[in-house]
Order: C-alpha cells, then structure tokens, then sequence
C-alpha cells in the first residue's frame, strides 16, 4: 500500500469522487447481475426452465426502430447516466441514447434527461434496470442535495459514511458527491479509525452499556500507544479516534489523533469541544444528523459532519420510460 501524506488541509481528509474513477469492468459486473436476475433469475437455487423477457416475446409484432424518453416525474438531482450505454450494450445493444443533462444537473418535473432511440425489444427488455440503476442513484443525489443545502456552503463539509447497500458502495459514495456531499473513506484500506469497538478490544472498557469507553479508561500513554502502532501499521494514512464524552477529548489531543469523532454529542457539547480541540485536529461530528439538525451545527466550526442517512434512509426518485411516438 502507497504511503499517503499526512493531512494538512481538510482536503486530505476527503474526496468527491467522478464518474471516471470508477472501475468499468466493476460497472458492468453490476449491470450485469441487474439483468440476469431480470431475464435468468439469477440468486435462485433452482433457475427458471425458460429465461427472457417473455411479455415481449408474446408481442407478435415485427421489431421495427422505436423511441424513448427517460423523463423526471419529480424535480431532482440526475445521477447514473453514465450507465445508460453501459445496459444496453448488455442487453444486446441496437440502442442509442441522447443525453439532454448531465449527472448533477438539478431538473424539473418533466424534463427529459435522456432519449433512447433502437430495437424496441431490447427498450422494452432493459426499461426496468435502466430505471432501477437511474431512480436510486439520482434519489441517493437528490436526498444529500437537500442535506448539503441545509447545511449551508461554511466551513463544515458533509460526508458520507460505509453503510452503503453491499457491492454498490463506489456508485452510492458517487452519487453523494454528485449531489454536493464528499466522500469520507471509501473502505477500511484508506484510513485507521479507533472506534469504540476497537477500543474496547484494546482495553479502553466502560462501566455502562451504551458507552464502551469511559472516561476514566481513556489512558493518554496507552491511547498513544494505540496511534503509534497505528502510523507503523499504516505510515502516513490518516487516524481518527471517536469519542463520545468530552473528557476523553484531551487523551486524543495528546495522543496525536489526526481527527477526532465526537459521536452522538449535543449542540451545546459540540460547541465546548470545538473550543477545546482548538484546532489542534480536526473535528467530525456523527449521530443525531437529520435535515432538521443541520442547521443548527453549521454555525459550530466543525470541519466535518457525517451521516450514513445520505444512503439509507434516501427514496428513489421518480423517473419513467415514456414511449414516443
């Protein structure tokens, strides 16, 4: 593993990833999983005796060109059309697409983002993947819009979290960044995180069941000894260490934590450890962020707020195939 510098600008920190540092060969895998559960029934022990669309094969029609709209039916943040092209070349291809916006384009109700233009056995066969990958890549973006909107453009940057749907974590994280969040890290690879749990494993262990460590257990020369072995096992990475009480705040200060993670804290709680850290490392604050909490920390001088919610609790936008005439 490249050793990376250690952070000296919140920008070390973070990223907003783009559609071109997305692996193509892992796009495809996706899409293509998407359509063999559509067309094989791909996941069952027991596979179907026949496979394919058979609704369009019962159409006794002769396949002639045929045209499509993708159309937004709420306002929203596009996101995913780099996939477009992507599924319908897996369905067999015979399809063009025409793109009237790009991902990160906000849209009204109505606007057409994309015209599809081909056979219209392999439209009719890809509608539903189309608008699976379409509908909750652009909800992902549209949800953390609102929230980047809520916390306004300050100092304190929104970040996304690793509760991300298994296997479609780098489209999730892109469509954050798309929608004007930023990217914490993208996996366990790229920074050393001490959270309560693996405190707990080093011995950091509380009294009461919801916090695992106390303040009482938080030892400055061994929560030293733990970011040491940290920067040996992973040189020039970045460390982070949650805390959940504001006394274990000067431990992490003097063990040299690059970020500290004030977990569940209070306004009021937050505002008396941003004084305290000083700047000496830089603040994330996590738990309690909701669209309507947001407004209430961005005045604090957090350099960072993350919420997995970006992911998990966004609703698919609205988005249809509308056949042309």
């Amino acid at each position: 593993m490249p050793s990376a510098p250690r952070p000296t600008s919140s920008e070390k920190l973070i990223q907003r990833l783009q559609w071109e540092d997305l692996d193509a060969a892992y796009l495809r895998r996706l899409v293509e999983i998407s359509r063999d559960e559509d067309l094989s029934g791909l996941g069952l022990r027991r596979p179907p005796a026949r496979t394919g669309d058979l609704s369009t094969a019962s159409v006794s029609v002769t396949p002639r060109q045929s045209s499509a709209a993708l159309v937004a039916r709420e306002p929203l943040i596009a996101c995913g059309l780099g996939l477009v092209p992507l599924v319908l070349s897996a369905y067999g291809g015979r399809v063009t697409a025409q793109f009237s916006v790009r991902d990160g384009t906000a849209v009204s109700s109505g606007r057409v983002l994309a015209t599809l233009h081909g056979d219209p056995r392999i439209l009719l066969a890809a509608e539903r993947t189309l608008l699976n990958f379409l509908q909750r890549l652009s909800g992902i973006a549209t949800y953390t819009h609102h929230h980047a909107l809520a916390l306004g453009s300050g100092r304190t940057r929104l970040l996304d979290t690793r509760k991300t749907t298994p296997g479609y974590r780098m489209l999730e994280k892109y469509a954050v960044a798309v929608g004007g969040g930023w990217n914490h890290r993208l996996g366990l690879f790229d920074r050393v995180m001490l959270k309560d749990n693996h405190l707990a494993l080093l011995g950091f262990t509380g009294k009461g069941a919801r916090d695992n460590v106390s303040p009482e257990a938080f030892s400055t020369a061994r929560l030293a000894a733990a970011v040491l072995a940290a920067r040996r096992t992973a040189p020039g990475w970045p460390v982070e260490i949650e805390v959940d009480h504001i006394d274990q705040i000067p431990a992490a200060l003097a063990a040299g934590s690059d970020v500290i993670l004030l977990d569940n804290f209070t306004i009021p709680q937050l505002r008396r450890a941003v004084a305290q850290i000083g700047g000496r490392a830089f603040t994330e604050a996590s738990g309690r962020v909701t669209l309507r909490t947001l407004r209430h920390l961005r005045g604090l001088g957090l350099d960072f707020v993350s919420t997995g919610a970006l992911v998990h609790h966004s609703v698919w936008s609205d988005i249809a195939l509308d056949w042309l005439p």
